[in-house]
Order: C-alpha cells, then structure tokens, then sequence
C-alpha cells in the first residue's frame, strides 16, 4: 500500500512541477510519474546527507519533493536540449 501512496504523491509531485517550470513539457504523464518519485528519492538522499533526517524511516516533505523534482526536471531538459 506504502508503493501505491508514493506513486500517487509522485504523480502530484511531478505535475506541480511541471505546472512551476516554465516552457513546453513534451513529454507524457507517466514521465510526472517518474519526476516527481525520483525528486522524493533526491530530496531524500539530499536531506539524509546534509542531516535533516535523522529518524529512521523519515522522508522528505511535500516542499523538499517538489525541489528535488524541480531540480531533475532542470537537467532532464538541460540534457535533452544538447
């Protein structure tokens, strides 16, 4: 069920940031999908490694999320634009 509510929130994650990055996203809706899990996974990662999350198991909020799918989606087009 925890898989279920990460993709959901993924899946939101990643539409609000692709409603906050301008320009013209050509790419499908399970693309959101994939931006806004991996941004929680960098956000994460991030947190985790500069000491936000010191409780087991906690995760990145909302706000961290969206950023962490802010920034992949910045070099998803950083790179597709070469």
């Amino acid at each position: 069920m925890a898989l279920v509510w990460m993709l959901i929130v993924g899946l939101v994650i990643g539409a609000f940031a692709r409603l906050l990055f301008p320009g013209r996203h050509p790419a499908a809706i399970s693309m959101s999908l994939l931006l806004g899990v991996a941004g929680s996974c960098v956000a994460g990662y991030i947190g985790r490694g500069m000491g936000f999350y010191d409780v087991p198991g906690q995760g990145p909020g909302i706000v961290a999320s969206l950023i962490g799918a802010l920034l992949l989606l910045y070099v998803y087009r950083a790179v597709r634009a070469q």
